[in-house]
């Protein structure tokens, strides 16, 4: 279930989204010393700049928009190229 403050990300705010392409749940850290931006809905989210994730052999790379996942080129699993509504169309936030 979601949870969010009313006062606003905090610079320790996590934004985490479950992601189908990697099959796992990505985290954005929220804040002026981390560079992402959120428009704290959590329902439709919209991070800014776009969501990097690397490891293990993997690139994930997406732009999440209005509560979409739009994955780039440069993702080396099956769903690169696609833009998918996000599951459950949530976002959980801790951290605030």
């Amino acid at each position: 279930m979601p949870r969010a403050s009313i006062g606003g990300p905090s610079d320790d705010t996590r934004v985490s989204f479950f992601c189908p392409g990697c099959d796992d749940v990505h985290q954005v850290r929220i804040g002026s010393s981390h560079g992402w931006t959120w428009n704290e809905n959590v329902v439709h989210p919209t991070f800014s700049p776009s969501v990097l994730v690397q490891g293990a052999g993997l690139v994930c790379h997406s732009f999440v928009t209005e509560g979409r996942i739009q994955y780039l080129a440069d993702s080396t699993h099956a769903m690169a190229g696609q833009t998918v509504d996000l599951q459950d169309g949530k976002v959980v936030v801790d951290g605030q």
